[in-house]
């Protein structure tokens, strides 16, 4: 009979578009940081930078494309704009604030505008 390792890797099923499959999972990959899908209700910042101006309020209806805040990053002002019709339900910022990448800045929620 042939010796068994104490140190053999355990094999992992994955199961990729209905195929199944037996490999062995690197440390790297166990400790990666999990996807989530995007929240189109939750407005983000797309880069570290200050708030610069608010221009929308919380209960604001707002139209798609209309400018609810600047963040100021690199030396550029950036409009941030509303991405659908919808009502402000949340400001998460305030004028003069850093914000780090991918802060949830503002929560929207979708309404029909006439």
């Amino acid at each position: 009979m042939a010796e068994e390792k104490k140190d053999t890797i355990p094999m992992e099923s994955l199961i990729v578009q209905g195929a199944r499959y037996e490999t062995t999972l690197t440390r790297k990959f166990k400790n990666r940081k999990v996807w989530v899908p995007h929240n189109p209700n939750l407005i983000t910042s797309f880069i570290p930078g200050t708030i610069i101006d608010i221009m929308a309020k919380t209960g604001q209806k707002v139209k798609a494309g209309t400018s609810i805040l600047v963040l100021e990053a690199m030396k550029m002002h950036n409009n941030v704009l509303m991405p659908f019709d919808g009502e402000i339900v949340k400001i998460n910022v305030q004028r003069d604030e850093i914000v780090p990448k991918n802060h949830v800045m503002v929560e929207v929620k979708p309404v029909q505008i006439r």
